[in-house]
């Protein structure tokens, strides 16, 4: 199934749709006879997979939730475990982690997602790939990145995360072209290079890949994060999206127009809270359906996250959906003071302040069942001025202002990366409510 003659899409939509019915068909069929979870869905709500062969009649069969999931994690396992070669587990952002079983045929398929992706960032072969993400801690997407580079035929340079004296030994030893990275630790490598006299913008890369944290507005502007990196190192930035649970990935060409989906991976639909189809241009959760998924398949999995699309042909020559910024995750929404918000809008004004080094975003439960907001900062300036500052930017932004505590940027830091998380956390959720 996964070669490298081929991309689905950038065929006409025609073309798209009929590939990915043909495929649906195959998993349908396959999650109706291997999966115990699907057997008992299926039976549950009375549903004849043999009628599900359009993506049209995706709209019969109920969603699948991270609830689910987390319930009868190894009731979705569809092969014996002997045929299990990687166990993976998602980050647990929200709720309890979830493992993965992953065979041969999977992380084949993981190559050539990554592969895709590499192609759609103008990736080659005569690229070299740095590395700045960690391949171990049970994390997909190291492995993934790894796989596909080598399905690419590029050159690969594994550093892991942090440590930016050791990023740039390696930048200076190694030459690579691209880096990948989340995008909130570029700032840091700049800062370092600047503070060492590093002329970090004389050499090899030429640009980011961009995981875990958004870089673009709505309107696929750079937000206040990519403007910063940019301004600093013009270096090209692209985003991706991407999730355990999907395995697969959306990631950004050099147009920057959104994230180009891969319909050799998965179908996605983008939902309301009553499962109703969403207009183009819309907020909508991200639910999928995979193809090609041998161990653990899902269908109409709602991931939590909620995007919008856009679906006419991109300048670079595909004709798949694209997906905008992540918006939110649903679970994640805070209701403040009357206001509705999302982490996202938290970040993007933090991100604009200079003298704010780092933070975290806790929220919790006050004692008349509403949520609070308190912003940890790690800053060198800690005076009421600032503090008042910083509630009068997000007053003009937000109408709003959180709680503000100050505490030195190291130990900020610290609360960032707690020893069990394998990417940085600046967003806890503390109420009640949360799983």
């Amino acid at each position: 199934m996964f070669t490298n003659k081929v991309e689905i899409g950038k065929l006409t939509k025609e073309e798209i749709k009929q590939y990915q019915e043909q495929e649906l068909v195959k998993a349908v069929d396959y999650l109706a006879t291997k999966s115990k979870f699907y057997k008992e869905h299926f039976e549950k709500h009375n549903i004849n997979p043999a009628k599900i062969r359009t993506i049209e009649s995706l709209s019969d069969i109920p969603c699948t939730t991270k609830e689910d999931l987390q319930r009868k994690n190894m009731d979705f396992l569809c092969v014996e475990h002997k045929k299990v070669i990687d166990y993976i587990t998602t980050s647990g952002t929200l709720g309890n982690p979830v493992t993965f079983a992953a065979t041969e045929n999977d992380l084949n398929r993981l190559a050539h997602n990554e592969y895709l992706s590499f192609v759609c960032a103008d990736g080659s072969p005569d690229d070299i790939y740095h590395l700045m993400i960690t391949m171990d801690r049970r994390f997909m997407a190291g492995l993934a990145y790894f796989l596909g580079l080598r399905k690419l035929g590029a050159g690969i340079v594994r550093v892991g995360p942090g440590n930016p004296e050791l990023q740039f030994d390696t930048i200076k030893r190694i030459s690579p072209s691209y880096i990948i990275t989340i995008p909130s630790f570029i700032p840091s490598l700049i800062e370092f290079a600047e503070e060492k006299n590093i002329n970090y913008r004389d050499t090899s890369v030429k640009a980011a890949i961009c995981i875990g944290e958004p870089l673009r507005d709505n309107n696929f502007n750079l937000n206040k994060l990519g403007q910063h990196i940019k301004s600093k190192w013009d270096i090209n930035l692209y985003s991706t999206y991407a999730s355990t649970e999907m395995g697969a990935a959306f990631t950004e060409c050099i147009y920057g127009l959104g994230g180009h989906h891969h319909p050799e991976m998965i179908i996605v639909e983008f939902l309301d809270e009553n499962n109703v189809h969403v207009d183009e241009g819309e907020l909508g959760e991200v639910t999928i359906t995979n193809l090609g998924v041998e161990g653990m398949p899902l269908l109409r999995f709602k991931t939590g996250d909620i995007c919008t699309y856009y679906t006419d042909p991109c300048k670079c020559g595909r004709n798949s959906l694209r997906i905008g910024p992540v918006a939110g995750r649903k679970n994640q929404m805070i209701k403040y003071k009357g206001t509705t918000l999302f982490p996202s809008s938290l970040f993007e004004i933090l991100n604009d302040i200079s003298d704010i080094k780092n933070y975290v975003i806790e929220v919790t439960t006050n004692n008349i069942e509403t949520d609070d907001i308190s912003i940890k900062i790690g800053s060198n300036i800690k005076s009421k001025q600032f503090e008042k500052a910083i509630k009068d930017h997000f007053r003009a932004k937000l109408r709003v202002a959180p709680a503000i505590v100050f505490e030195s940027p190291k130990e900020v830091a610290k609360l960032q990366h707690p020893e069990s998380s394998r990417k940085p956390i600046l967003f806890f959720d503390k109420r009640k409510n949360s799983k």
